[in-house]
């Protein structure tokens, strides 16, 4: 029995839609049932609910094998720290009390480094959290992903892409596709033991200028690169409803960045992934934009 947490998000809905041409068995945890689409339900339990909840945790864990553990940010939070960790403290005793074997769960590079990162360190002390269980555990350390251009699907449409990081700083970028394949790859494995991190690095470094580039040739239109200010865009969070630790978490997530915390793990064939971002702009930024 593979448990699938947040089924209905970007990364979620990919590896249900994989699951559902498997033979596994798979319950689902999904706080609006009515999202999940019709053939999922048709096929596979869900619990209705949200995975920060211990009852809510404890029917969908009856009897589980493996867990996937995506924990989506909340925008309110009073702490960075509550929305990855104090949210997943209910997850972690649950797969220790339901004897869980495995869990994947989507984490983030940085590692090691040291270096505060707002929602990358909360993210790596949630990991550490369902590390301390004992259980076997494969963590998806990720990057920036590629998807995050459609939140400026309205400036690209102006020739604009903006951005806080320096133009030509080139950083590894990864489709949320391929996030969710290797999650999958995992999930359907069910020989592997012990507590690894499983690199997710995209297919190459590209700096944003490197994705202007990419953009002007996809939409056949020209995009430039225009530098944002970090002050500018904290103040557009916090309009956006974010709380104030929140929209700090995430400067200090884009200075780190900066500072080179998606460099500090080597590409290798293995923690390469195939979607290009020419193939992701053609696919999915072109139909946004257009």
């Amino acid at each position: 029995m593979i448990v699938v947490t947040a089924p209905t998000g970007r990364i979620g809905s990919r590896v249900l839609a994989s699951l559902l041409e498997s033979d596994e068995r798979v319950r689902l945890i999904a706080r609006d049932p009515r999202k999940v689409p019709a053939a999922a339900r048709e096929r596979f339990e869900v619990v209705a609910g949200s995975h920060r909840d211990p009852a809510v945790l404890d029917r969908a864990l009856t009897g589980a094998d493996s867990l996937f553990w995506l924990m989506p940010a909340d925008s309110t939070a009073r702490s960075i720290y509550d929305t990855y960790v104090t949210a997943s403290i209910s997850g972690a005793e649950a797969v220790h009390r339901h004897g869980v074997e495995r869990v994947v769960i989507v984490s983030a590079l940085g590692r090691g480094t040291g270096t505060y990162a707002g929602h990358v360190s909360a993210s790596l002390a949630m990991e550490d959290l369902f590390r301390s269980t004992g259980v076997h555990i494969r963590a998806l350390a990720c990057p920036s992903f590629m998807d995050n251009v459609l939140y400026q699907a309205a400036g690209l449409e102006n020739g604009i892409l903006t951005g806080t990081l320096p133009a030509d700083l080139k950083l590894p970028t990864v489709a949320t596709t391929d996030i969710a394949d290797v999650a999958v790859r995992l999930l359907r494995d069910h020989s592997w033991t012990g507590q690894d991190t499983v690199g997710v690095l995209g297919p190459e470094d590209l700096s944003l200028d490197d994705m202007a580039a990419v953009l002007t040739e996809v939409l056949g239109t020209p995009v430039r690169f225009q530098p944002g200010d970090r002050d500018a865009v904290k103040q557009a969070f916090l309009g956006c409803g974010y709380s104030e630790a929140v929209a700090q978490a995430m400067i200090d997530m884009d200075v780190a960045k900066e500072r080179g915390i998606d460099l500090s793990v080597a590409r290798t064939a293995e923690n390469t992934t195939p979607t290009t971002f020419r193939r992701f702009a053609e696919a999915v930024v072109k139909p946004a934009v257009l």
